[in-house]
């Protein structure tokens, strides 16, 4: 028994990568990497101008407000709450705005990573190869789903669908 357990193993070769270290070697990733931190420094830019323009108008407002007439008061106030939440809100736009530019630029290059790592596996003749960057399962064959059996062994039933009546029908 094994023997048969030893000689099954040795047919699946298994082998492991850094996919973030492979991918901080790759040239495409250092030309990303100074467009991102442009695209950031533009960002935090931004953000810089807005306060500016901010405190430049609460100033303004503070300055002009004793000639200024209630009604007209009020708005410009509404325009400086307006414009400091939007100041506000602007520091996770800026984030998220970063985020998505850097998996705009960063997935081909990683679908490229993934491809070689793939490639090779299968030149080499492994069956597995994990990143241990993430402990996750890059290349594996293909397998069996467990669930339908697993449920069954637990005595889980799939749900009945909801049924649903003709439109314009009621009882």
């Amino acid at each position: 028994m094994a023997l048969g357990f030893f000689t099954a193993s040795a047919q699946n070769k298994i082998g492991y990568i850094n996919t973030d270290q492979l991918i901080s070697l790759m040239p495409e990733a250092a030309k990303v990497d100074g467009e991102l931190k442009d695209y950031q420094a533009s960002l935090q830019q931004q953000g810089q101008s807005l306060q500016i323009e901010a405190d430049a108008k609460r100033d303004q407002y503070f300055k002009d407000s004793a000639a200024l007439s209630a009604s007209m008061k009020e708005i410009r106030r509404d325009e400086l709450v307006k414009l400091y939440t939007r100041l506000q809100g602007y520091e996770q736009e800026a984030q998220e705005k970063a985020n998505q530019y850097a998996q705009q630029k960063i997935g081909p290059i990683r679908e490229k990573a993934l491809d070689a790592i793939k490639t090779v596996a299968r030149e080499k003749g492994y069956n597995y190869v994990i990143d241990e960057s993430t402990n996750v399962l890059l290349v594996s064959p293909p397998g069996d789903d467990l669930l339908p059996s697993v449920k069954t062994k637990l005595g889980i039933k799939d749900p009945v669908p909801a049924t649903t009546k003709p439109a314009g029908k009621t009882n």
